[in-house]
C-alpha cells in the first residue's frame, strides 16, 4: 500500500524484511543519484532495532561508501564507551564499521555534553546534511527530541536533553536495557532543525509498539505534541512500515 499525506509519502509493507530491503533499496538509489551529482555526501544514521533490517539491507549495497560521511542523530550521556547500549556502539557494529566510509563522526557520551554539542554543531555546518535515515519513538520523537523538549523552530543544532519515561521505557520493550533504571535520564541529540535540514528524509518504522505513533504522525496534529508530524511539511520524505506499525491506519 502507498499514500501520501500532506508532503509525506507513506509505503507499507508485509513484514519487516521486506520494509527494510525497500527503505535500503530507496535510500541506494537516492545515493547513486546525489553521487552523480557532487563529490561527496553527507548521511545522517538512526541507532535503533527498528532499523536493523534496513542497515543490514544497506550495508550489502553497493554504494561508493568512500564518497560519504556518516553521523548518527543521538548519544546517551555518561554511558561507557564500551558499554553495548550505546548507539554509536550500535551503528558501528551494523554499518559504520562494516563499509568503507570516507569519514564515521561520533558523538562522545562521554564528553563534557555541551562542548560535544558545540563540537558536532560545527562537524554539521561544515557537512551539511543530504540524507536522514530515522525512526520514530514510541512517543512520536524523532532523534531523542521527546514531545517535552521538541521544537520545530530550535535555534540549536546539537544539544542535551532530559529523556521522558516513555522514551525510556521503549528502550526496555527494544532490549537494550533490562529495566528502566538502568537507562539514562540524559542524552545529547542533534534537533528537529538539524534533522529536516536533509535534502532527503528516509523514515523505517515497523512494530506494534510504533502503531499509535505512526496514526499520531499521519493523522493527528502537525505539532511539537507528535515530533515526527513534521514530516508531513518535508518535502522528500518517506516513511516505510509493516504491517504491524500501519495496523491503525485503516481508522485514519
Amino acid at each position: 500500500m502507498k499514500f501520501t499525506k500532506d508532503k509525506l509519502a507513506v509505503k507499507v509493507f508485509e513484514n519487516r524484511k521486506l520494509m527494510g530491503k525497500a527503505a535500503a533499496t530507496d535510500v541506494a538509489d537516492c545515493i547513486e543519484q546525489m553521487l552523480s551529482e557532487k563529490k561527496e555526501i553527507n548521511m545522517i544514521f538512526a541507532a535503533a532495532p527498528s532499523q536493523n533490517e534496513f542497515l543490514e539491507e544497506l550495508a550489502e549495497s553497493g554504494v561508493e561508501w568512500e564518497r560519504i560521511n556518516a553521523f548518527h542523530m543521538d548519544e546517551y550521556i555518561g554511558l561507557p564507551l564500551d558499554a553495548e547500549q550505546r548507539f554509536g556502539t550500535f551503528l558501528k557494529e551494523r554499518i559504520f564499521g562494516r563499509v568503507p566510509f570516507k569519514s564515521v563522526h561520533y558523538i562522545n557520551g562521554q564528553a563534557q555534553p555541551e562542548k560535544e554539542c558545540d563540537r558536532y554543531s560545527l562537524l554539521l555546518k561544515q557537512y551539511p546534511v543530504d540524507i536522514v535515515c530515522l525512526g520514530i519513538g514510541e512517543n512520536g520523537h524523532i532523534a531523542f527530541n521527546d514531545p517535552h523538549v521538541a521544537k520545530f523552530d530550535d535555534p540549536e543544532l546539537v544539544k542535551v536533553v532530559a529523556l521522558d519515561e516513555k522514551c525510556r521505557m521503549q528502550q526496555v520493550h527494544d532490549g537494550c536495557f533490562r529495566s528502566i533504571e538502568l537507562v539514562p535520564t540524559q542524552a545529547i541529540s542533534l534537533t528537529i532543525p538539524a534533522l529536516v535540514a536533509a535534502k532527503y528524509m528516509f523514515c523505517i518504522v515497523p512494530a506494534s509498539t510504533k502503531a499509535q505513533a505512526v496514526y499520531d504522525t499521519i493523522y493527528g496534529e502537525i505539532s511539537e505534541s507528535c515530533p515526527a508530524s513534521i514530516l508531513r511539511t518535508k518535502a522528500n520524505a518517506v516513511l516505510y512500515l509493516d504491517s504491524d506499525s500501519a495496523a491503525l491506519l485503516e481508522k485514519g
